[in-house]
């Protein structure tokens, strides 16, 4: 077996990146340590990724990062005011996701990312990785729900590490 001595480029870099975030600080010794864990994490876990990772379009991985980060900012305040108007004006369900992604690391970011968005939560991945269901804080129109869910988070992802259309 091969060694390789920077196994995962992109997660070593937003490591020593989120190391140096933590520390509040742009020090040699902030950025050198960050630099070590960076390299170091990744090497030394890479035998329990049970993938080797492709990113077939960065940019639409960049877009991607950003509507989450809109989507966590909007859905915090949404959340809020639901919740301040009273539990009356809310519609809990859990809801059905048909999935098309079919790569672990793939179902694994959507599941996160639909957890990180505040009103859902990933609740249950079916045997076959097919369906996720996912519960939803306010769902009056579950199909809106779905729709949501594959056309903003899925689509990208099928792009990103999967080489499906950035459109679907």
């Amino acid at each position: 077996m091969k060694v390789r001595w920077l196994p995962h480029p992109l997660l070593s870099a937003s490591l020593t990146l989120l190391w140096i975030l933590l520390m509040n600080a742009l020090s040699t010794g902030a950025v050198l340590l960050g630099l070590l864990l960076g390299w170091a994490i990744p090497f030394a876990t890479e035998r329990y990724w049970p993938e080797r990772v492709h990113i077939r379009k960065p940019m639409t991985l960049l877009r991607y990062i950003g509507n989450v980060l809109l989507d966590i900012l909007k859905g915090s305040i949404w959340v809020a005011y639901r919740i301040l108007r009273g539990p009356q004006h809310l519609q809990p369900a859990f809801v059905i996701i048909p999935l098309r992604l079919r790569s672990e690391l793939g179902i694994s970011l959507l599941a996160n990312t639909i957890s990180l968005t505040p009103g859902t939560v990933s609740a249950v991945l079916s045997k076959n990785h097919r369906h996720l269901t996912v519960h939803a804080l306010h769902a009056p129109d579950p199909g809106a729900i779905v729709h949501e869910i594959q056309h903003r988070y899925e689509t990208p992802l099928l792009s990103i590490f999967e080489g499906g259309d950035d459109h679907a």
